[in-house]
């Protein structure tokens, strides 16, 4: 009788050594598979280098360490703690280290078929995350309904990967984008390993949301990523530009101060306990960043990559799309409510239109009362946190438009839009369509994320139509399936967008005055 759970895999060699991953429900998975080398010692604040060979078989059976970083802030319980499990179920799950260069594989077969390859790119802005530290990160119910390999993987953080010592030496002189590194480096083992696994090198679509969003916009931008993938999806990425020498150096100086160790040399640093490490970068950024505004998060300074004219010459989204990855489909798009949402805050469903108005007036400045007007006109029966959210989202929409928009002013590969409308009927629908809320649709988690989905049969389909709009890009490089309405490109001037929801549908513009109005205060 053929089981669910299998052991008895055959051996899968790679270009180091040979790995041993199990089967799933049909689906053969490999977890923590070495990419590239420990990173800790005289390997800190270095580009990668490849996973040193091997002999015998390496079991792929758990997950690999994870880039090391800050606790994320500890659960108070009420129901942002709810949430909170729902999608981050397992938070930071296995241990932190330095060695933390590695890859999760799902894929439907050992075969050569050459299926089309998924690389997923993790959120926490450069400072927090793995691939697998989300419940709805794994993959293999996105591998079994698509026939297609998914690939996550584990890159250096935070200080570890963006500290700019490039006055420090030449052999320093990429310590800014390590991290960066990292992922094409893990690109490149895709290119010369995944065929042993099923998948089509010669068809990787890299995708992203949030923080991993930013880093699909960076690498669209990196010479040294060129031809390593095939398609782009960007999900919630909140900036189009990355931190410029300038201030990355400014930021360098505040951990050196914060550490008492203004003259430090480089390989000083690369002997500094990452804790004493994490709690000087965490100092410095506190230190430089300005006051928080809802309606400009990408303007924050934030552990990022660096605009180094070497590894990353341009920014990856403005002032134009690079003329690099011009032949790059892309599809990219946005929550409805993004980061304003009332999880842990029910009070804020009783806001008044005054005090959305002096809320405004602290974010927007002198347009807080046009942008009030225009999103009530637009929205009258809306209550005043709904017309909040809804300005506040609309900034970051605003950045995924001109994202596409600059994309198809190229004129070459085509860029898609969508919005994820769909709201959760969970906790009195006061998630709203909250940032991460698509994540369990993309990959078809809707049932194992169910604390933050509700689970349900309209919500199950949605995962199902929205899956396969991603497996149909990663396949095709269009989303437009059956399930779906028509679904065009968007051009040069225009917003055309579909509007992931239940039921889904398409709209030419559906809300231009509103992000002009919100995007230009």
């Amino acid at each position: 009788m053929m089981t669910k759970f299998r052991t008895d895999m055959p051996v899968v060699h790679t270009n180091a050594g040979q790995v041993k991953g199990f089967e799933n429900h049909g689906v053969h998975t490999f977890l923590g598979l070495a990419y590239g080398a420990d990173t800790s010692g005289r390997g800190r604040f270095m580009p990668p280098r490849p996973a040193a060979p091997w002999t015998g078989v390496r079991l792929a059976y758990c997950h690999g360490d994870i880039a090391p970083q800050a606790p994320r802030r500890p659960s108070s319980p009420d129901d942002s703690a709810f949430m909170e499990d729902a999608l981050l179920n397992g938070l930071q799950a296995g241990t932190q280290s330095e060695d933390c260069l590695r890859l999760n594989i799902w894929t439907p077969g050992l075969d050569t078929a050459r299926r089309p390859v998924l690389v997923w790119l993790h959120g926490g802005h450069y400072s927090l995350g793995s691939g697998h530290d989300l419940a709805a990160y794994e993959g293999s119910n996105l591998a079994r309904r698509g026939d297609v390999v998914v690939v996550s993987l584990n890159h250096r953080l935070n200080v570890l990967g963006h500290l700019n010592l490039s006055g420090f030496g030449d052999e320093f002189g990429s310590s800014a984008n390590v991290g960066m590194l990292d992922i094409v480096l893990a690109l490149q083992w895709v290119r010369d390993n995944i065929a042993a696994f099923g998948g089509d090198p010669d068809c990787v679509t890299i995708f992203g949301q949030s923080g991993g969003g930013g880093k699909v916009t960076t690498l669209m931008a990196m010479p040294a990523a060129k031809g390593l993938f095939h398609r782009a999806i960007v999900q919630s990425n909140c900036a189009l530009r990355q931190m410029d020498v300038a201030t990355s150096l400014s930021l360098t100086a505040a951990v050196l101060d914060e550490l008492g160790m203004p003259q430090a040399g480089a390989s000083q640093l690369q002997e500094v306990p990452y804790a004493q490490l994490s709690r000087a970068e965490l100092a410095a950024v506190a230190r430089l960043s300005p006051p928080s505004n809802p309606a400009r998060r990408n303007r924050r300074i934030r552990w990022e990559p660096v605009v180094d004219g070497n590894v990353l010459p341009r920014h990856g989204g403005w002032p134009d799309a690079p003329a690099i990855s011009a032949s790059v489909p892309m599809l990219v798009g946005t929550t409805l409510n993004e980061f304003t949402h009332a999880i842990g805050q029910p009070d804020l469903e009783q806001l008044s239109f005054e005090q959305v108005a002096a809320d405004f007036a602290l974010s927007f400045g002198s347009s807080a009362a046009a942008v009030l007007t225009t999103f009530r006109d637009r929205y009258p029966a809306d209550r005043p946190f709904d017309i909040m959210s809804r300005a506040y989202s609309a900034t970051i929409r605003q950045c995924a438009v001109e994202h596409a928009q600059s994309k198809a002013a190229l004129g070459a590969a085509p860029a898609w839009l969508y919005w994820f409308c769909w709201q959760t009927p969970l906790l009195d629908g006061r998630p709203r369509a909250y940032h991460n809320a698509e994540l369990p649709f993309v990959f078809n988690n809707v049932e194992r994320c169910s604390h933050g989905t509700g689970g349900g049969q309209e919500a199950v389909r949605l995962g199902e139509i929205v899956a396969d709009a991603w497996i149909a890009f990663a396949r095709h490089g269009n989303p437009e399936h059956p399930g779906l309405p028509a679904w065009p490109c968007v051009t040069p001037d225009g917003a055309q967008t579909m509007i992931l929801d239940a039921p889904s549908r398409f709209e030419t513009n559906p809300d231009h005055d509103e992000r002009m109005v919100a995007g230009a205060a």
